[in-house]
């Protein structure tokens, strides 16, 4: 099995926003089968650290890249850190979460998400993409979320960039799956990670949803990679998008809303 997901979407795979949480356990999942990894984030600290213990666990080679999403020339300054790599499959997992009222948002904190969120995803997979399409292998995974299926309070920003996602994931797996790159966009709902946890209400955490843990949402992506356009990791979440689709627009960005509103705000007023 590692051998062959190796040949299909190796040697070489990209992280974007790899430190902790959900990049995190992509690197641990595609180290042990076998990926040697560019790993991305901001964060110099928790990112050195993981690539020395995927390097030592698994025994592949690891490139740390500290780096900012959000700059202007975040494809010029990456091509030097992979250089002489053969690059199979990018994982875009990087986000700026931002929750807050959309009106205490500052516009430069606007232009960020904009830019890590979905101008960061966009050029990467414009530089990548085609070197897979040349081979006629290679992955491309876009991390999106069930907040972009429906708008909510608190949430506008970043569920509007992750709606972007979906539905750039959407359109390239139809243009590139014919030449033989899969590409999938993944929608998880509430999942145990170090920005989520942030969000949640003293003594409350969850409020009543289904969580997953990241080794579970990573395992269902890499499963659903190459067979599905988009998988929502876990099996509740997947009952509640569907029942949640199934109701009139206003209802449903109410009953989200009622939800995402109790959220602790992480952008100062």
């Amino acid at each position: 099995m590692p051998d062959e997901f190796r040949g299909r979407y190796g040697p070489w795979g990209v992280i974007a926003g790899a430190a902790v949480g959900l990049g995190a356990e992509w690197a641990r999942q595609l180290a042990a089968r076998g990926i040697d990894l560019v790993l991305i984030d901001r964060d110099a600290g928790p990112l050195a650290g993981l690539a020395q213990s995927i390097g030592k666990e698994h025994g592949v080679q690891v490139r740390p890249v500290t780096l900012d999403l959000a700059r202007p020339d975040l494809v010029e300054t990456l091509r030097p850190a992979i250089a002489g790599c053969d690059v199979g499959l990018l994982v875009y997992n990087a986000a700026l979460g931002t929750v807050a009222s959309f009106l205490d948002l500052t516009a430069e904190h606007l232009q960020a998400m904009l830019d890590v969120n979905c101008r960061g995803p966009l050029l990467l997979a414009h530089a990548l993409l085609p070197a897979m399409a040349e081979r006629g292998r290679g992955g491309l995974v876009l991390m999106s979320s069930l907040s972009g299926n429906v708008g909510s309070a608190q949430l506008a920003v970043y569920a509007a960039t992750k709606a972007f996602n979906l539905v750039l994931a959407d359109a390239l797996w139809a243009e590139l799956g014919p030449r033989g790159v899969h590409v999938l966009a993944v929608q998880p709902g509430s999942t145990r990670t170090p920005g989520w946890l942030s969000s949640q209400p003293a003594g409350d955490v969850g409020m009543g949803l289904p969580v997953s843990d990241p080794e579970q949402v990573v395992r269902e992506a890499i499963e659903a990679l190459g067979v599905e356009p988009v998988v929502v990791p876990g099996e509740m979440n997947r009952q509640g998008a569907e029942a949640l689709g199934r109701l009139p627009r206003r209802q449903a960005i109410e009953l989200l809303s009622a939800v995402t509103a109790r959220l602790i705000p992480n952008f100062p007023r």
